[in-house]
């Protein structure tokens, strides 16, 4: 008995330290809807880290709350480029009303997803996951 419980707790460590992220690539989006449950009353940064590609922009919205995050630059949006897959939009809601202040973001990337940004709004609670095309 004592071996089959080791055996059971290795194989559980290993999973855990080999595990790759939910999302390996932008074409891997649905997984995040697909799996939403997981998410749903966990903190945001939970899902964050599930993401591979790197978040590039972000539209904060309240009345829901909720971040449209965008995996092409800012520039790319502004010039209309990119494939269909690129220009995904991952719309979180959360809970709580977003404190964005437009104002006291650099100028010309306002929108520009920061670290910083990821560790201020980490503990946002989800409650729903939405992707547009």
């Amino acid at each position: 008995m004592k071996t089959i419980i080791k055996l059971f707790t290795m194989l559980f460590v290993m999973q855990i330290g080999y595990s790759q992220q939910l999302v390996q690539n932008i074409s891997d989006i649905h997984r995040l809807k697909d799996n939403e449950a997981v998410f749903i009353n966990k903190p945001l940064k939970d899902l964050l880290k599930e993401i591979k590609p790197e978040i590039k922009i972000v539209y904060p919205s309240n009345d829901p709350s909720f971040f449209d995050f965008m995996f092409i630059t800012l520039e790319q949006l502004r010039k209309d480029e990119g494939t269909i897959s690129e220009n995904v939009a991952l719309f979180v809601y959360v809970k709580d009303f977003i404190d964005w202040n437009w104002e006291n973001r650099p100028k010309g990337k306002e929108p520009v997803w920061t670290k910083a940004d990821a560790e201020k709004y980490g503990n946002m609670i989800v409650t729903r996951i939405s992707i547009v095309y």
